[in-house]
Order: C-alpha cells, then sequence, then structure tokens
C-alpha cells in the first residue's frame, strides 16, 4: 500500500507546508491555532516523553475529555511512541471506563477537560500514570502536557509499523454489557483513508468542525485522519453550549452529524420560523431563496459540500424537510467493526431511505437470513483478548456479520431493515422488526427520541420522549399530532406490529440517566427495564391511545 501513515502524514506537511494552520483550538472564545510543524515538534516532544515513561513497547495508551487538538496530538504521539492508543467517552459511565482501563491494561492515560472529571478519576484503576492536558479544570495528574514537551528532544526514532500491528482500540459503546475492544490494524486505517480520498476527494481548502466524541470511530475517522489526509483545518468545539455559535463561526466544507443533531437543528429552525409560516415562505420563488441561504448561514452549513449523517438511520421525513430548504443530508452506514468503511450515498448518487452504495473495494452482500455482510480489508481482524466473541463476528467464509438485516437494490443502494438482534415476540408468537415503524413515526417533529417495545405484551407499544418545542405545546395539540402520526403508520402495518398506544415519558433520554450510549443511541433495554411497571399497568388497557408518564 502505498498511502503514507497517519505520523508520515503529519511529517509529510510540517516538511512541506510548516506555516500552514492545521488544529485550532478555542478558549474563552478566541481560536488558537496550531501549524503542521508546531504540531509535529509537539508530536515528537511527546513521543519522547512517552519512551521515557519505561511503558513496554506496544503498551496501551489510554485518550480521554472533550475533543480538543490536544486529543489529536496525544494520538499521534501515542503511535510515533510506538503504543496503543484507546479511546474514552467524556460521560461514560464509572463501570465502563474501569472495565476498560483494566481490560486493555492501560499504562497511561492522558486526561483533558470534561463535564465528569472528578467521577473519571475516582473510577481509573490505580498504577495509571495521568498525563494532563493544558485546560483548565484538568487538574491531580502525575504530569503536565506542556511539562514533559518542554523537558523532551524531538523523537527522532520512528519506524513505521507493520500493516497488521494494532494502531487503536476503539472500544464500542454498545447497548447492553460490556464494551467490546475492538481491534483497528494500520492495514484497516490505511485502506479506509485511500477509500475516502477516492470517493470524496478534497476540493480547495477543507475545513472540518470537530464536536462529536473523538472516541468513537465515526469522528476520528472522518475529522482526525481525514484532516490529515486532505490536509484540511479543524476546529474543535470548545463545549456544547457554544454549538449554535461557534459552528457558523466554522462554516465548515464538510460536516458529519447524528440524527439527533439534525433533530435539534430542525426544532431550533422551528421555534424561530414555525412550519405554516416557512411554508408560505418557501412558496414565493425570490423570499424562498433568500429565506434558504439565511438558514443555511445560520447554521453554518453554507460552505458544507458534503452534509453526512451516520451512527443511526436519519427518518426520510427529516432529510426531506432539510432538502426542500436547499440542504441535502447523505446518510451513511458503517460500524467500528468495519472500520466505519461500508457504504454512503454521495452528491449526485443519493437515495431516499437507503445509506448509500458500498464504498471502493469494500465487498458487501446480503445473506439468506437478510443479514448484510462485508469483506474488505479495512475490517477489523477481532475483538481484543476476546476469540470467542470475534469467532462469531465472522462467517465460515470470511465475511463479517454487522448484525443489521437489509436489502440491496438493483443499482446497489443498501437499504437497512432492521436489526438482526433487536426483532421481539409479542404474547401473541408474532415477531416484530422495531426499526422501521420507529424511523415511521419519528417524522412528527414533536417526538425526540422514541423506543418501540413488546416483549412480554399482547400488542406492541411506544414509549417517546418529547422535544423542547412540543413540551411547551398545549398537551392536546401534542396529542392530535401523535394520534394522527400513530393512525398513518398503523394504516401500512400488520395487525400484530400495530402500535397499540403511545406513552410519552417525562423525563428526556440522556447519556447522563443512562437512557442512551455516548454516541447517542437509545439503551432499548434500559428503556424497558425503566418502564417496565409503567408498561405493565398500561398494557391491558388498549382503549387508550395516549398515556402521559
Amino acid at each position: 500500500m502505498s498511502l503514507k501513515n497517519p505520523v508520515e502524514m503529519l511529517v509529510k506537511w510540517a516538511q512541506e507546508q510548516p506555516n500552514k494552520p492545521w488544529l485550532y483550538q478555542p478558549v474563552d472564545g478566541v481560536w488558537k491555532k496550531y501549524t503542521f510543524a508546531e504540531c509535529e515538534a509537539q508530536v515528537r516532544g511527546m513521543a519522547t516523553a512517552l519512551r521515557k515513561l519505561g511503558l513496554p513497547p506496544g503498551s496501551r495508551v489510554a485518550i480521554t475529555g472533550r475533543n480538543t487538538a490536544h486529543w489529536v496530538l496525544a494520538d499521534l504521539a501515542i503511535a510515533m511512541a510506538g503504543y496503543v492508543s484507546v479511546g474514552l467517552y467524556p460521560k461514560q459511565s464509572s463501570d465502563a471506563v474501569k472495565f476498560i482501563l483494566e481490560h486493555s491494561e492501560t499504562k497511561a492515560a492522558f486526561i483533558g477537560p470534561m463535564p465528569d472529571f472528578d467521577e473519571f478519576m475516582a473510577a481509573m484503576p490505580a498504577g495509571i500514570i495521568k498525563i494532563g492536558f493544558p485546560y483548565a479544570g484538568v487538574s491531580a495528574v502525575d504530569h503536565q502536557w506542556d511539562d514533559l514537551v518542554r523537558a523532551s528532544e524531538p523523537f527522532a526514532g520512528y519506524q513505521p509499523p507493520a500493516l497488521d500491528a494494532i494502531h487503536t482500540l476503539v472500544y464500542t459503546s454498545g447497548t447492553t454489557g460490556n464494551p467490546k475492544g475492538v481491534i483497528i490494524t494500520m492495514g484497516n486505517v490505511l485502506f479506509a483513508a485511500e477509500g475516502m480520498l477516492k470517493a470524496m476527494p478534497a476540493k480547495g481548502q477543507e475545513r472540518f468542525f470537530s464536536y462529536l466524541p473523538l472516541a468513537h470511530a465515526f469522528e476520528r475517522g472522518a475529522v482526525e485522519l481525514g484532516s490529515i489526509y486532505y490536509g484540511a483545518e479543524v476546529f474543535f468545539l470548545e463545549n456544547l453550549d457554544k454549538l449554535a455559535e461557534q459552528l457558523p463561526e466554522v462554516s465548515p466544507t464538510r460536516f458529519f452529524g447524528v440524527p439527533l443533531v439534525y433533530g435539534r437543528f430542525q426544532a431550533g429552525i422551528l421555534k424561530k420560523l414555525p412550519q405554516k409560516k416557512l411554508d408560505l415562505l418557501l412558496k414565493l420563488p425570490i423570499v424562498s431563496a433568500v429565506i434558504k441561504k439565511k438558514i443555511k448561514t445560520t447554521l453554518g452549513l453554507q460552505n458544507a459540500r458534503y452534509i453526512i449523517v451516520g451512527a443511526a438511520p436519519m427518518p426520510i421525513p427529516l432529510m426531506m424537510w432539510f432538502d426542500k430548504l436547499g440542504i441535502t443530508v447523505l446518510q451513511g452506514y458503517g460500524m467500528t467493526e468495519n472500520n466505519i468503511y461500508a457504504t454512503v450515498n454521495l452528491p449526485g448518487a443519493n437515495r431516499w431511505g437507503s445509506v448509500g452504495r458500498a464504498q471502493p473495494g469494500a465487498d458487501m452482500r446480503v445473506a439468506d437470513d437478510g443479514e448484510i455482510q462485508f469483506k474488505h480489508a479495512a475490517c477489523t481482524p477481532g475483538y481484543y483478548k476476546d476469540p470467542e466473541k470475534t469467532a462469531e463476528l465472522y462467517t465460515a467464509d470470511g465475511w463479517l456479520r454487522t448484525g443489521d438485516k437489509g436489502r440491496i437494490d438493483e443499482d446497489g443502494y443498501l437499504y437497512i431493515t432492521g436489526r438482526v438482534k433487536d426483532i421481539f415476540k409479542t404474547l401473541k408468537g408474532k415477531y416484530v422488526a422495531p426499526a422501521p415503524i420507529e424511523g415511521a413515526l419519528s417524522r412528527d417533529t414533536d417526538i425526540d427520541q422514541l423506543c418501540f417495545v413488546g416483549t412480554g405484551l399482547k400488542q406492541p407499544i411506544m414509549i417517546v420522549t418529547l422535544s423542547a418545542d412540543a413540551a411547551r405545546k398545549p398537551r392536546a395539540e401534542v396529542e392530535a399530532g401523535l394520534l394522527a402520526e400513530m393512525d398513518a403508520v398503523n394504516a401500512t402495518l400488520e395487525d400484530h406490529e400495530a402500535i397499540a398506544k403511545i406513552i410519552v415519558a417525562r423525563e428526556p433520554w440522556t447519556i447522563d440517566n443512562n437512557m442512551m450510549t455516548p454516541t447517542m443511541k437509545v439503551k432499548r433495554n434500559e428503556v424497558e427495564k425503566k418502564y417496565a411497571a409503567l408498561l405493565e399497568k398500561h398494557a391491558p388497557n388498549y382503549s387508550e391511545k395516549i398515556v402521559w408518564e
């Protein structure tokens, strides 16, 4: 493979364009920029410092905290020094933190700013060397980044690893059980990077905005590695409260999000411009163009050539709603186990409802039981220290099992129809696939999150949380909308699949209350557990169509 690895790319840019800014870190609203030469110097200094700590070759070194320039620099320093990085999410549960650090046998950890700093530090096993990033609120560490770099000579002994060498361990934020450590090799990284450059080539000066967790393979591949291969500028979000302010400041050329983010964008637009008024303005030719431009600019998406959604399916009605505003959101698909290298819709090759066509070199098939499977060089060799789960991950002929069900149309576009394991059986003995039904009901813009449950029930029930805007509306108005959408969805379903009633949950589902994963997916098992008593109480009475918790 002729492509340079990420460390070699940093060296290349530092030699060819030393004064070109790469990373932009906001501190109290002011952007501090780091050039390629400055980044290389920091990485070389930290690589030397890591070696001086006496860690054995191949040691695992963790990185945590919110997205910062130093998260990326630490990742590259770990690789340059010959170690393996392990990313951890901010707001990850204490049990998960302890499990990951112990399971990976992590020797040192880079600690960044995060909202749950004290809880994270308390969950860390003893004996791990703690290195603090140079930001406010990072304390109680063994070493500070700046001190180590200042005291270290630039690292000069870098040896590019073999293609089968472990580059990083990415622990899945699964909705059940302990996280699994997905092995990502250098060969996995290079294959995915090469395909990405073919599928979405650079055009002019690219500019990225980093705000999704860097511990997730989606953000790390698209933004961290993407930027170093494109030579793109990367701007980091200072904190979540500043998203609406800093995204327009950056106006990226590529924007990546999860469905929840786009749903929040929509809610923000409709709060200022109600749907009826928006529809009226979009019918007026001259005014329509002005409104579309204004909305794009307000969001900060006016320069984005690629606006991609991943990690979960985005409802088609929401995609079409944005499309009417001149904002085409492109659904992609991938999983940690295939290094997020699977399928994507592209400008001019986009089909509503599909997750796009296979990326260059990614062989894809749908098995006889409907499971989507992949075979290509970005697929993981397996789970760290878990041969049993690794064996389950692959078919006898070497295809990666995704656990997702789907179909491929005559033009090669993939459509996901549900999860193999998410299918539940009602008391009637009938199987129900919740994902398509959840997707259909989610077109109601009053709904923020939803989860369709039916195990042990005579008829399935939908549990929903409301958007902030809906929570301010009269209850009767919200109920009328929910009932209308429920009837419309039920008209397309078999009797045993029909939504018997909707339970409106009072408390929002968040990462903090353990109802969502760090990648903002609803934990179905936690929802069923939390609302078990409510389901038992209301399941027998199917004449009630809407229940408020």
